[in-house]
């Protein structure tokens, strides 16, 4: 008697082979599954030829680049068009200033250096930031003025503050500016530092030695 009968070919068929008890199916892949393989393959070629070889197309870090540079495209347009009448708006609504102040508010962030009263002390010492509960501004006190020196930090980054809108972004840094400007009213009387540039008594930028005459 054959001890491996024939089978119809719809059945599974087994190889002769064995090997430690196990078997091994001698069936024909599906043609769905060779389709797939063969346009898999086709691709590949052409993707290789085309991306490698002829530099058509752009890469992932192409795309992102391109993406980023949009986004700081659009970012650059919203904050060239934000206005003063625009922010003491937002800094009369209660949402955006509590949205601010928590961000201002966050160790680490503007109360670090400006203390929790906005008053640049932290009991009875001094901190290293700035006053803003005042009418007295270093770099400006409009509106607009205080928004660019948080988004783009002090003009002096040796002696002032960095820029924020990297880490914060530009709605977080308008809500801080809000929540700074809430302290405030508008038409208030805005004065300049005694170390403000420009101001009357500034220290003067010290003057560039002329080059020595060559010999």
């Amino acid at each position: 008697m054959d001890p491996h009968p024939t089978s119809s070919s719809n059945e599974p068929k087994l190889r002769d082979h064995v090997y430690d008890g196990i078997q091994e199916y001698d069936q024909k892949l599906p043609n769905w599954w060779l389709f797939t393989l063969y346009i898999t393959i086709v691709w590949f070629i052409g993707h290789w030829l085309c991306y490698y070889q002829l530099g058509i197309g752009s890469s992932d870090q192409d795309e992102m680049d391109k993406v980023i540079a949009e986004q700081k495209a659009a970012r650059d347009k919203q904050t060239e068009n934000i206005t003063d009448e625009q922010l003491w708006a937002m800094s009369r609504d209660a949402k955006v200033v509590e949205a601010g102040k928590a961000v201002f508010m966050t160790p680490g962030m503007c109360v670090t250096c400006h203390g929790t009263e906005l008053n640049g002390m932290l009991a009875g010492a001094k901190l290293p930031g700035l006053p803003l509960n005042d009418q007295q501004w270093k770099y400006g006190g409009t509106p607009k003025e205080i928004f660019n020196i948080v988004r783009k930090g002090s003009p002096d980054i040796t002696k002032g503050m960095a820029a924020w809108e990297a880490v914060l972004g530009v709605q977080k840094v308008s809500e801080v500016t809000a929540f700074v400007l809430s302290h405030h009213h508008e038409g208030e009387p805005i004065t300049k530092a005694p170390d403000s540039p420009g101001a009357p008594g500034a220290a003067a930028p010290a003057p560039v030695p002329a080059p020595a005459p060559a010999k």
